[in-house]
Order: C-alpha cells, then sequence, then structure tokens
C-alpha cells in the first residue's frame, strides 16, 4: 500500500471513529433523578430515619391529581419525603392543617409534623396552594 493510500485509510478510520463516538453521545438518555433509592417519576416516603439511611422508601406515589391522595400507613407520618420528579410539585398536608411544597429534587424531613395526605401537582413550586 502507497503512502498516499495509507494516509486515505487512516483519515477514513478517524472520520468513522468520529462519527460513533458522536452518535454515542446524542444517543445517551436524559438522566433522571434517582437518589435515596427512589426511581424516577415517584414520590418516596421514608418511615423512620433508618429506612432514609439505608435508602428504603416504605411508599411511593406517582399520580398527578386534582386533589390529595390519603397516605397508606406506610408513608403516613413519615420522617422523610424525596421527590424525585423533574418538574411536578408535591403539596404535602399535615394532620395540623398545614402544608408543604416538596419541589422536584427536593428533601422533606417532617420533625414532628404528621404527614397524611400528598397531592401530586403539574406546577413544580405548587403555586397559589399556600404551601411553604
Amino acid at each position: 500500500m502507497n503512502l498516499r493510500a495509507k494516509k486515505a485509510k487512516l483519515a477514513a478510520c478517524t472520520v468513522g471513529a468520529l462519527s460513533a463516538a458522536v452518535l454515542a453521545v446524542s444517543a445517551a438518555p436524559a438522566s433522571a433523578n434517582t437518589d435515596n433509592g427512589c426511581g424516577y417519576p415517584q414520590v418516596c416516603f421514608y418511615k423512620t430515619s433508618s429506612n432514609w439511611d439505608a435508602r428504603q422508601w416504605t411508599a411511593a406515589y406517582k399520580d398527578v391529581t386534582s386533589y390529595f391522595q390519603n397516605l397508606s400507613s406506610k408513608a403516613y407520618g413519615s420522617f422523610s419525603v424525596f421527590n424525585s420528579r423533574n418538574d411536578d410539585g408535591a403539596l404535602l398536608h399535615y394532620t395540623n392543617g398545614g402544608l408543604r411544597c416538596a419541589e422536584p429534587g427536593d428533601i422533606v424531613y417532617n420533625n414532628s409534623w404528621v404527614v397524611d395526605k400528598i397531592r401530586i401537582m403539574d406546577d413544580p413550586h405548587c403555586d397559589g396552594m399556600g404551601a411553604w
């Protein structure tokens, strides 16, 4: 093979390798938040601090609704809540009447407040709901 043919073959291989690299990068899926053992697109509840530390959720909700859903016994009174959704807020209702918006990616530590209901909203900030 003469020098000209070798250069042409090398150039073709380089272009092919670069094209494959560009395709591999552009084909990567958009990443979703799956922190704390909580798969996208869920709002996960961790009943105890031990569950939280182990990244083992005890209940998860994912349906956007126009109303509050009563929590199951595995979520009611949870130690913490994590919203893995990318663009939806999770409005948390407490037994004392308080409201808290868990924005996308938020971790909420409930402390002495007892969470009893959830409403997943198509609004990352739960605007107009009186939540903090």
